[in-house]
């Protein structure tokens, strides 16, 4: 694969990444949490912060197969976490901002 079509590859799985906590009641989209249970805002934040590093994580895999990993300082990580949570928006959106009828 490309490193052109890698990048795209990362900030799909990002962007699929940051909805996936606001899109569905499982836990990391897997897990069924009961019968009816509601995720609270903390535990999608907390899903958020995991699936942000696993997407990372995902990141530096292409990385590493391209060559070597360059060195990243908090800037990195506090730009990405940004990105992150604005990809996360649309989810965000759906879930607490539109009516939903019932």
């Amino acid at each position: 694969m490309s490193q052109s079509a890698s990048v795209w590859v990362v900030l799909l799985v990002a962007l699929l990444a940051a909805n996936l906590p606001f899109l569905n009641e499982r836990l990391l989209g897997l897990v069924p949490l009961g019968a009816k249970p509601k995720k609270s805002l903390g535990l999608r934040l907390l899903e958020l912060v995991i699936l942000y590093f696993l997407a990372g994580g995902i990141g530096l895999l292409f990385e590493r197969r391209a060559g070597q990993i360059a060195p990243q300082g908090w800037e990195f990580y506090a730009v990405t976490g940004a990105l992150f949570l604005v990809l996360a928006f649309p989810g965000f959106t759906w879930r607490y901002l539109l009516k939903h009828r019932n």
